[in-house]
C-alpha cells in the first residue's frame, strides 16, 4: 500500500469560501473525504498550515519514510527558497499541485522555487490536480 501526503500552503484552508470562482466551491475537507473513499488501497495523509517553517518540518518528517508528497505550497511557492531547498533534502518524491493555472495569473506566480526540486508539477485542473498527482504515484 502506497503511503501518501497531500501537505497544504497558506490560505487552502479556506478553500470552498475563498474566491470560489477561482478555486470553486468545495471545502478541501469535503474533497479529501471524496478522494480517501476512491483510493481505498492508498494510505493518505492530509496536512495544512500557513506558516512556511511548519511546512518546512512536516516535509522533514515525511521526507524518508513516505511514498511520495503531493504538496501546494500555495504562495510559498513562489517566495519560499527554503522549501525548495527542503524538497531538495529529502528523499521522498514531491509532486508540486496549484488548483488553479498560476501562468494565466499575475507574473509574480509565474516562479516557482518548488519545481526545479519537484517530481513533476499539475496545474490548472482544480481540485482533480490533488487526484492526478496522486494517480502519478500509482
Amino acid at each position: 500500500m502506497k503511503k501518501l501526503i497531500i501537505i497544504n500552503g497558506p490560505n487552502l484552508n479556506l478553500l470552498g469560501k475563498r474566491e470560489p470562482n477561482i478555486y470553486g466551491s468545495l471545502t478541501f475537507t469535503e474533497f479529501y473525504d471524496e478522494i480517501k473513499q476512491k483510493y481505498p488501497n492508498v494510505s493518505l495523509d492530509y496536512y495544512q498550515s500557513n506558516i512556511e517553517g511548519e511546512l518546512i518540518d512536516k516535509l522533514h518528517e515525511v521526507g524518508f519514510s513516505y511514498d511520495g508528497v503531493i504538496l501546494n505550497a500555495g504562495a510559498y511557492t513562489h517566495t519560499s527558497i527554503g522549501i525548495g531547498d527542503a524538497i531538495k533534502g529529502i528523499e521522498t518524491p514531491v509532486v508540486e499541485v496549484h488548483i488553479s493555472n498560476t501562468f494565466g495569473r499575475e507574473e509574480f506566480r509565474h516562479q516557482s522555487y518548488i519545481s526545479p526540486n519537484a517530481k513533476g508539477v499539475i496545474l490548472g485542473f482544480g481540485l482533480q490536480s490533488y487526484e492526478l498527482a496522486l494517480e502519478s504515484f500509482l
